[in-house]
Protein backbone atom coordinates (compact mmCIF):
# COMPACT_ATOMS: atom_id res chain seq x y z
CA UNK A 1 0.00 0.00 0.00
CA UNK A 2 1.34 3.44 -0.94
CA UNK A 3 2.01 5.95 1.83
CA UNK A 4 0.86 9.55 1.37
CA UNK A 5 3.09 11.77 3.52
CA UNK A 6 1.39 15.16 3.88
CA UNK A 7 3.67 17.94 5.21
CA UNK A 8 2.87 21.60 5.89
CA UNK A 9 5.45 24.34 6.40
CA UNK A 10 4.46 27.22 8.71
CA UNK A 11 6.75 30.21 8.98
CA UNK A 12 6.50 33.97 9.40
CA UNK A 13 9.52 36.30 9.63
CA UNK A 14 9.70 39.30 11.92
CA UNK A 15 9.41 42.14 9.42
CA UNK A 16 11.56 45.23 9.86
CA UNK A 17 10.41 48.82 9.85
CA UNK A 18 12.01 51.38 7.57
CA UNK A 19 15.33 51.86 9.31
CA UNK A 20 17.17 54.93 8.07
CA UNK A 21 20.87 55.75 8.16
CA UNK A 22 20.32 58.38 10.86
CA UNK A 23 18.70 55.75 13.10
CA UNK A 24 22.00 53.89 13.37
CA UNK A 25 23.34 54.29 16.89
CA UNK A 26 20.19 56.10 18.02
CA UNK A 27 17.35 53.58 17.83
CA UNK A 28 17.76 49.89 18.66
CA UNK A 29 14.20 48.79 17.88
CA UNK A 30 14.00 47.37 14.37
CA UNK A 31 10.55 45.80 14.01
CA UNK A 32 7.40 46.85 12.23
CA UNK A 33 4.92 45.80 14.91
CA UNK A 34 1.89 46.87 12.92
CA UNK A 35 2.90 44.82 9.87
CA UNK A 36 3.84 41.78 11.96
CA UNK A 37 0.55 41.79 13.84
CA UNK A 38 -1.46 42.43 10.67
CA UNK A 39 0.16 39.58 8.75
CA UNK A 40 -0.13 37.19 11.69
CA UNK A 41 -3.79 37.96 12.38
CA UNK A 42 -4.59 37.55 8.70
CA UNK A 43 -2.76 34.22 8.53
CA UNK A 44 -4.34 33.01 11.77
CA UNK A 45 -7.89 33.92 10.76
CA UNK A 46 -7.67 32.92 7.10
CA UNK A 47 -5.39 29.86 7.29
CA UNK A 48 -4.15 28.43 10.58
CA UNK A 49 -7.34 28.32 12.64
CA UNK A 50 -9.79 27.16 9.94
CA UNK A 51 -7.35 24.62 8.44
CA UNK A 52 -6.47 23.23 11.88
CA UNK A 53 -10.15 22.79 12.67
CA UNK A 54 -10.76 20.87 9.44
CA UNK A 55 -7.76 18.61 10.08
CA UNK A 56 -8.83 17.94 13.67
CA UNK A 57 -12.37 17.10 12.55
CA UNK A 58 -11.06 14.72 9.87
CA UNK A 59 -8.68 12.98 12.31
CA UNK A 60 -11.59 12.37 14.67
CA UNK A 61 -13.87 11.31 11.83
CA UNK A 62 -11.40 8.78 10.42
CA UNK A 63 -10.35 7.50 13.84
CA UNK A 64 -6.62 8.10 13.45
CA UNK A 65 -6.21 7.04 9.81
CA UNK A 66 -5.73 10.62 8.65
CA UNK A 67 -2.25 11.84 9.58
CA UNK A 68 -0.35 15.05 8.82
CA UNK A 69 3.01 16.61 9.62
CA UNK A 70 3.83 20.20 10.53
CA UNK A 71 7.06 22.16 10.37
CA UNK A 72 6.79 25.27 12.56
CA UNK A 73 9.68 27.74 12.76
CA UNK A 74 10.63 29.33 16.06
CA UNK A 75 9.89 32.79 14.69
CA UNK A 76 6.30 31.90 13.82
CA UNK A 77 5.81 30.43 17.30
CA UNK A 78 7.16 33.66 18.83
CA UNK A 79 4.59 35.58 16.78
CA UNK A 80 1.83 33.20 17.85
CA UNK A 81 2.70 34.05 21.44
CA UNK A 82 2.55 37.78 20.73
CA UNK A 83 -0.43 38.06 18.42
CA UNK A 84 -2.39 34.79 18.21
CA UNK A 85 -1.94 32.50 21.24
CA UNK A 86 -5.10 30.59 20.31
CA UNK A 87 -3.21 29.14 17.32
CA UNK A 88 -0.77 27.42 19.68
CA UNK A 89 -3.75 25.92 21.51
CA UNK A 90 -5.16 24.59 18.24
CA UNK A 91 -1.85 22.90 17.40
CA UNK A 92 -1.70 21.44 20.89
CA UNK A 93 -5.11 19.84 20.31
CA UNK A 94 -3.81 18.33 17.07
CA UNK A 95 -0.69 17.04 18.83
CA UNK A 96 -2.85 15.36 21.48
CA UNK A 97 -4.52 13.17 18.83
CA UNK A 98 -1.30 11.23 18.21
CA UNK A 99 -1.86 11.63 14.46
CA UNK A 100 0.38 14.66 13.99
CA UNK A 101 4.17 14.76 13.76
CA UNK A 102 6.31 17.88 14.17
CA UNK A 103 9.53 18.19 12.19
CA UNK A 104 12.81 19.59 13.42
CA UNK A 105 14.39 22.66 11.84
CA UNK A 106 16.47 25.72 12.70
CA UNK A 107 14.79 28.06 15.17
CA UNK A 108 15.00 31.14 12.97
CA UNK A 109 14.43 29.40 9.63
CA UNK A 110 17.98 30.39 8.72
CA UNK A 111 20.82 29.36 6.38
CA UNK A 112 23.18 28.72 9.28
CA UNK A 113 23.69 25.12 8.07
CA UNK A 114 25.75 26.59 5.23
CA UNK A 115 28.04 28.48 7.58
CA UNK A 116 28.69 26.98 11.01
CA UNK A 117 28.08 23.46 12.35
CA UNK A 118 28.04 24.34 16.04
CA UNK A 119 25.71 27.31 15.60
CA UNK A 120 23.51 25.15 13.38
CA UNK A 121 23.27 22.47 16.08
CA UNK A 122 22.44 25.03 18.77
CA UNK A 123 19.63 26.55 16.67
CA UNK A 124 18.16 23.12 15.99
CA UNK A 125 18.26 22.28 19.71
CA UNK A 126 16.58 25.57 20.61
CA UNK A 127 13.80 24.81 18.13
CA UNK A 128 13.28 21.22 19.27
CA UNK A 129 13.25 22.23 22.94
CA UNK A 130 10.44 24.66 22.14
CA UNK A 131 8.43 22.05 20.21
CA UNK A 132 8.79 19.56 23.05
CA UNK A 133 7.77 22.19 25.61
CA UNK A 134 4.63 23.20 23.71
CA UNK A 135 3.50 19.92 22.17
CA UNK A 136 5.17 17.16 24.19
CA UNK A 137 6.96 15.73 21.17
CA UNK A 138 10.70 15.57 20.38
CA UNK A 139 11.20 15.75 16.60
CA UNK A 140 12.89 12.73 14.98
CA UNK A 141 12.94 13.86 11.34
CA UNK A 142 14.69 16.99 10.14
CA UNK A 143 13.52 19.56 7.63
CA UNK A 144 16.14 22.15 6.77
CA UNK A 145 15.23 25.70 5.82
CA UNK A 146 13.71 25.75 2.32
CA UNK A 147 14.53 22.00 2.11
CA UNK A 148 18.24 22.80 1.65
CA UNK A 149 20.16 19.53 1.45
CA UNK A 150 23.49 18.03 0.41
CA UNK A 151 25.38 14.82 1.15
CA UNK A 152 27.58 16.59 3.68
CA UNK A 153 24.64 18.24 5.40
CA UNK A 154 22.72 14.97 5.56
CA UNK A 155 25.69 13.29 7.22
CA UNK A 156 25.83 16.08 9.81
CA UNK A 157 22.09 15.79 10.50
CA UNK A 158 22.38 12.05 11.13
CA UNK A 159 25.28 12.64 13.53
CA UNK A 160 22.97 15.02 15.42
CA UNK A 161 20.68 12.05 16.06
CA UNK A 162 17.98 12.33 13.40
CA UNK A 163 16.54 9.31 11.62
CA UNK A 164 15.55 11.03 8.43
CA UNK A 165 15.38 14.23 6.43
CA UNK A 166 13.05 15.73 3.82
CA UNK A 167 14.36 17.48 0.72
CA UNK A 168 13.33 18.36 -2.82
CA UNK A 169 12.97 15.67 -5.46
CA UNK A 170 14.93 17.79 -7.91
CA UNK A 171 15.10 16.51 -11.48
CA UNK A 172 18.79 17.31 -11.92
CA UNK A 173 19.52 15.15 -8.85
CA UNK A 174 17.17 12.21 -9.43
CA UNK A 175 17.47 12.07 -13.20
CA UNK A 176 15.32 9.15 -14.36
CA UNK A 177 14.56 8.07 -10.79
CA UNK A 178 11.21 8.75 -9.16
CA UNK A 179 10.82 10.83 -5.97
CA UNK A 180 8.21 8.31 -4.81
CA UNK A 181 10.61 6.10 -2.89
CA UNK A 182 12.54 6.25 0.34
CA UNK A 183 16.25 6.95 -0.23
CA UNK A 184 19.30 7.22 2.01
CA UNK A 185 22.22 9.62 2.33
CA UNK A 186 25.23 8.92 0.10
CA UNK A 187 27.83 9.52 2.83
CA UNK A 188 25.85 8.15 5.75
CA UNK A 189 23.24 5.52 4.75
CA UNK A 190 21.78 5.55 8.26
CA UNK A 191 20.02 8.79 7.37
CA UNK A 192 16.83 8.13 5.38
CA UNK A 193 15.83 10.74 2.81
CA UNK A 194 12.26 11.55 1.72
CA UNK A 195 12.05 13.34 -1.62
CA UNK A 196 9.33 15.91 -2.16
CA UNK A 197 7.06 15.20 -5.14
CA UNK A 198 6.99 18.67 -6.69
CA UNK A 199 4.19 17.82 -9.11
CA UNK A 200 1.64 16.86 -6.46
CA UNK A 201 2.87 19.68 -4.20
CA UNK A 202 2.91 22.51 -6.74
CA UNK A 203 -0.45 21.53 -8.25
CA UNK A 204 -2.00 22.47 -4.92
CA UNK A 205 0.14 25.51 -4.10
CA UNK A 206 0.22 27.26 -7.47
CA UNK A 207 -2.22 25.73 -9.95
CA UNK A 208 -5.32 24.89 -7.93
CA UNK A 209 -7.33 28.01 -8.80
CA UNK A 210 -5.85 28.58 -12.28
CA UNK A 211 -8.79 28.30 -14.69
CA UNK A 212 -6.37 28.12 -17.61
CA UNK A 213 -4.83 24.93 -16.25
CA UNK A 214 -5.84 21.88 -18.27
CA UNK A 215 -6.63 19.94 -15.06
CA UNK A 216 -8.89 22.63 -13.63
CA UNK A 217 -10.92 22.11 -11.49
CA UNK A 218 -8.86 19.83 -9.26
CA UNK A 219 -11.00 17.65 -7.01
CA UNK A 220 -9.88 15.39 -4.17
CA UNK A 221 -11.07 12.34 -6.14
CA UNK A 222 -9.02 13.33 -9.19
CA UNK A 223 -5.98 13.98 -7.01
CA UNK A 224 -6.31 10.57 -5.33
CA UNK A 225 -6.77 8.98 -8.76
CA UNK A 226 -3.44 10.36 -9.95
CA UNK A 227 -1.76 8.68 -6.99
CA UNK A 228 -3.38 5.29 -7.55
CA UNK A 229 -2.32 5.42 -11.22
CA UNK A 230 1.36 5.66 -10.29
CA UNK A 231 3.45 2.53 -10.90
CA UNK A 232 2.64 -0.09 -8.26
CA UNK A 233 6.22 -0.35 -7.04
CA UNK A 234 6.36 3.35 -6.10
CA UNK A 235 5.79 3.41 -2.35
CA UNK A 236 5.92 6.93 -0.90
CA UNK A 237 4.30 10.16 -2.10
CA UNK A 238 5.81 13.05 -0.14
CA UNK A 239 3.81 16.27 -0.41
CA UNK A 240 5.35 19.37 1.13
CA UNK A 241 3.63 22.75 0.82
CA UNK A 242 3.25 26.09 2.58
CA UNK A 243 0.29 25.98 4.96
CA UNK A 244 -0.70 29.43 3.63
CA UNK A 245 -1.81 27.56 0.49
CA UNK A 246 -5.10 27.20 2.35
CA UNK A 247 -6.89 30.54 2.43
CA UNK A 248 -4.12 32.86 1.19
CA UNK A 249 -2.17 31.52 -1.81
CA UNK A 250 -5.43 29.85 -2.76
CA UNK A 251 -8.42 31.84 -1.53
CA UNK A 252 -11.32 30.29 0.30
CA UNK A 253 -13.53 31.08 -2.70
CA UNK A 254 -11.39 28.73 -4.84
CA UNK A 255 -12.74 25.76 -2.88
CA UNK A 256 -9.36 24.88 -1.33
CA UNK A 257 -10.86 24.24 2.11
CA UNK A 258 -13.47 21.95 0.60
CA UNK A 259 -10.62 20.10 -1.10
CA UNK A 260 -8.82 19.68 2.24
CA UNK A 261 -12.01 18.43 3.87
CA UNK A 262 -12.63 15.89 1.09
CA UNK A 263 -9.05 14.66 0.72
CA UNK A 264 -8.99 12.07 3.56
CA UNK A 265 -12.13 10.37 2.25
CA UNK A 266 -10.85 10.36 -1.31
CA UNK A 267 -7.45 8.91 -0.33
CA UNK A 268 -8.66 6.27 2.13
CA UNK A 269 -11.55 4.91 0.09
CA UNK A 270 -9.17 3.87 -2.73
CA UNK A 271 -7.95 0.97 -0.59
CA UNK A 272 -4.52 1.46 -2.14
CA UNK A 273 -3.38 4.55 -0.27
CA UNK A 274 -2.77 5.34 3.39
CA UNK A 275 -1.60 8.42 5.28
CA UNK A 276 1.78 8.17 7.03
CA UNK A 277 4.01 10.55 8.94
CA UNK A 278 7.71 10.76 7.97
CA UNK A 279 8.70 8.66 10.99
CA UNK A 280 6.24 5.95 9.95
CA UNK A 281 7.58 6.02 6.38
CA UNK A 282 11.10 5.50 7.71
CA UNK A 283 9.94 2.68 9.96
CA UNK A 284 7.80 0.85 7.40
CA UNK A 285 9.81 1.25 4.19
CA UNK A 286 13.33 0.37 3.11
CA UNK A 287 15.46 2.78 1.05
CA UNK A 288 15.84 1.68 -2.56
CA UNK A 289 19.21 3.42 -3.07
CA UNK A 290 21.39 6.31 -2.02
CA UNK A 291 20.73 9.79 -3.40
CA UNK A 292 23.86 11.71 -4.34
CA UNK A 293 23.73 15.50 -3.85
CA UNK A 294 27.18 17.01 -4.09
CA UNK A 295 26.05 20.66 -4.14
CA UNK A 296 23.20 22.05 -2.00
CA UNK A 297 19.70 21.90 -3.43
CA UNK A 298 16.42 23.48 -2.27
CA UNK A 299 12.78 23.59 -3.27
CA UNK A 300 12.94 27.18 -4.58
CA UNK A 301 12.42 28.38 -8.14
CA UNK A 302 13.15 26.53 -11.37
CA UNK A 303 16.82 26.01 -10.52
CA UNK A 304 16.16 24.24 -7.17
CA UNK A 305 19.39 25.71 -5.81
CA UNK A 306 20.45 28.54 -3.44
CA UNK A 307 20.17 31.37 -5.95
CA UNK A 308 16.96 32.72 -4.41
CA UNK A 309 18.96 33.76 -1.32
CA UNK A 310 22.63 33.85 -2.37
CA UNK A 311 22.36 34.53 -6.08
CA UNK A 312 23.72 38.09 -6.21
CA UNK A 313 26.39 40.23 -4.61
CA UNK A 314 23.95 42.04 -2.34
CA UNK A 315 22.82 38.80 -0.74
CA UNK A 316 26.34 37.42 -0.40
CA UNK A 317 27.59 40.64 1.17
CA UNK A 318 24.76 40.67 3.73
CA UNK A 319 25.23 36.96 4.49
CA UNK A 320 28.99 37.30 4.99
CA UNK A 321 28.72 40.43 7.15
CA UNK A 322 26.09 38.78 9.33
CA UNK A 323 28.06 35.65 10.11
CA UNK A 324 31.28 37.57 10.72
CA UNK A 325 29.67 38.33 14.09
CA UNK A 326 29.10 34.70 15.08
CA UNK A 327 32.29 34.40 17.16
CA UNK A 328 31.43 37.32 19.39
CA UNK A 329 27.78 36.29 19.60
CA UNK A 330 28.91 33.02 21.21
CA UNK A 331 30.20 35.16 24.11
CA UNK A 332 27.11 37.36 24.33
CA UNK A 333 24.69 36.92 27.23
CA UNK A 334 22.41 39.84 26.47
CA UNK A 335 18.94 38.33 25.89
CA UNK A 336 17.74 41.19 23.66
CA UNK A 337 20.82 40.99 21.45
CA UNK A 338 20.49 37.20 21.22
CA UNK A 339 16.87 37.46 20.12
CA UNK A 340 17.72 40.14 17.53
CA UNK A 341 20.56 37.90 16.34
CA UNK A 342 18.12 35.05 15.74
CA UNK A 343 15.73 37.22 13.77
CA UNK A 344 18.54 38.74 11.67
CA UNK A 345 19.36 35.24 10.40
CA UNK A 346 15.87 34.54 9.03
CA UNK A 347 16.20 33.59 5.38
CA UNK A 348 13.38 35.89 4.23
CA UNK A 349 15.60 38.97 4.60
CA UNK A 350 17.92 37.56 1.93
CA UNK A 351 14.98 36.52 -0.24
CA UNK A 352 13.84 40.16 -0.34
CA UNK A 353 17.18 41.10 -1.93
CA UNK A 354 16.74 38.72 -4.87
CA UNK A 355 17.11 40.15 -8.37
CA UNK A 356 15.51 37.16 -10.09
CA UNK A 357 12.93 39.07 -12.10
CA UNK A 358 12.52 36.54 -14.88
CA UNK A 359 11.69 32.85 -14.32
CA UNK A 360 10.34 33.34 -10.81
CA UNK A 361 9.85 37.09 -10.59
CA UNK A 362 6.15 37.00 -9.72
CA UNK A 363 6.69 34.55 -6.87
CA UNK A 364 9.45 36.72 -5.40
CA UNK A 365 7.32 39.85 -5.76
CA UNK A 366 4.36 38.25 -3.97
CA UNK A 367 6.34 37.68 -0.77
CA UNK A 368 8.39 40.91 -0.86
CA UNK A 369 7.40 43.99 1.18
CA UNK A 370 10.14 46.13 -0.41
CA UNK A 371 9.90 48.05 -3.67
CA UNK A 372 13.34 46.95 -4.88
CA UNK A 373 16.07 44.49 -3.83
CA UNK A 374 18.35 47.46 -3.19
CA UNK A 375 15.91 48.97 -0.72
CA UNK A 376 15.79 45.63 1.10
CA UNK A 377 19.60 45.45 1.17
CA UNK A 378 20.08 49.01 2.46
CA UNK A 379 17.47 48.57 5.18
CA UNK A 380 19.00 45.28 6.33
CA UNK A 381 22.56 46.64 6.35
CA UNK A 382 21.51 49.72 8.32
CA UNK A 383 20.00 47.45 10.96
CA UNK A 384 23.07 45.21 10.92
CA UNK A 385 25.30 48.27 11.42
CA UNK A 386 23.34 49.34 14.48
CA UNK A 387 23.35 45.78 15.79
CA UNK A 388 27.14 45.68 15.48
CA UNK A 389 27.44 48.92 17.47
CA UNK A 390 25.32 47.42 20.24
CA UNK A 391 27.34 44.21 20.15
CA UNK A 392 30.58 46.20 20.46
CA UNK A 393 29.20 47.61 23.69
CA UNK A 394 28.78 44.11 25.13
CA UNK A 395 31.49 42.05 23.41
CA UNK A 396 34.12 44.40 21.92
CA UNK A 397 35.89 43.20 18.80
CA UNK A 398 39.29 44.71 19.69
CA UNK A 399 41.13 46.86 22.20
CA UNK A 400 40.18 49.92 20.20
CA UNK A 401 36.51 48.90 20.34
CA UNK A 402 36.88 48.42 24.10
CA UNK A 403 38.34 51.90 24.46
CA UNK A 404 35.54 53.37 22.33
CA UNK A 405 32.99 51.48 24.43
CA UNK A 406 34.54 52.79 27.67
CA UNK A 407 34.55 56.34 26.32
CA UNK A 408 30.96 55.95 25.16
CA UNK A 409 29.91 54.72 28.59
CA UNK A 410 31.77 57.65 30.17
CA UNK A 411 30.06 60.12 27.83
CA UNK A 412 26.67 58.53 28.52
CA UNK A 413 27.30 58.71 32.26
CA UNK A 414 28.33 62.39 32.03
CA UNK A 415 25.32 63.10 29.82
CA UNK A 416 22.96 61.53 32.34
CA UNK A 417 24.53 63.54 35.15
CA UNK A 418 24.25 66.76 33.12
CA UNK A 419 20.63 66.00 32.29
CA UNK A 420 19.92 65.35 35.96
CA UNK A 421 21.67 68.60 36.94
CA UNK A 422 19.73 70.55 34.31
CA UNK A 423 16.47 69.04 35.55
CA UNK A 424 17.36 69.99 39.14
CA UNK A 425 18.38 73.49 38.06
CA UNK A 426 15.08 74.00 36.24
CA UNK A 427 13.21 72.81 39.33
CA UNK A 428 15.09 75.22 41.62
CA UNK A 429 14.54 78.11 39.19
CA UNK A 430 10.82 77.36 39.13
CA UNK A 431 10.71 77.28 42.92
CA UNK A 432 12.60 80.60 43.14
CA UNK A 433 10.33 82.18 40.54
CA UNK A 434 7.25 80.92 42.36
CA UNK A 435 8.59 82.25 45.69
CA UNK A 436 9.37 85.67 44.21
CA UNK A 437 5.93 85.82 42.62
CA UNK A 438 4.28 84.93 45.92
CA UNK A 439 6.34 87.52 47.80
CA UNK A 440 5.50 90.15 45.22
CA UNK A 441 1.78 89.45 45.50
CA UNK A 442 1.99 89.55 49.30
CA UNK A 443 3.79 92.93 49.23
CA UNK A 444 1.15 94.40 46.92
CA UNK A 445 -1.64 93.14 49.19
CA UNK A 446 -0.06 94.67 52.33
CA UNK A 447 0.57 98.00 50.59
CA UNK A 448 -3.05 98.10 49.46
CA UNK A 449 -4.37 97.50 52.97
CA UNK A 450 -2.13 100.12 54.70
CA UNK A 451 -2.51 102.90 52.14
CA UNK A 452 -4.51 105.99 53.42
CA UNK A 453 -7.47 107.05 51.28
CA UNK A 454 -6.73 110.17 49.29
CA UNK A 455 -8.86 113.26 50.03
CA UNK A 456 -10.89 114.49 47.13
CA UNK A 457 -10.59 118.11 46.13
CA UNK A 458 -13.79 120.03 46.62
CA UNK A 459 -15.22 121.49 43.53
CA UNK A 460 -16.07 125.18 43.69
CA UNK A 461 -19.73 125.91 44.06
CA UNK A 462 -20.86 127.88 41.11
CA UNK A 463 -22.15 131.32 41.98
Amino acid sequence: MKSVCLNFQIHQPFRYRKYRFFDIGNDAYYYDDFANETFMRKAADHTYLPANKIILDQIIKHKGKFKVTFSLSGTVIDQFKLYAPEVIESFAKLAATGCVEFLSETFANSMVSLNDKELFASQVKAHDDLIEELFGQRPKVFRNTELIYSDELGDLVQQMGFEGMITEGAKHVLGWKSPNYLYCNQQNPRLKVLMRNFRFSDDLSFKFSNKGWNEYPLTAEKYAGWMTNLPKQEEVITIFINYETFGQLQKKSSGIFDFLKSLPDAILKTGELQFSTPSEVIENHQPVSAVHVLYPISWADEERDLSAWLGNELQKEAFDKLYQLKGRMSNCNDSTLLKDWDYLQTIDHFYYMSTKFFSDGEVHKYFNPYSTPYEAFINYMNILSDFKIRLNGVVPESGQDQEITNLKELVNDKTKKLEAAETELKRVKKEISATKLLQSKSAVSVETLTEKPKSRAKKPIPK
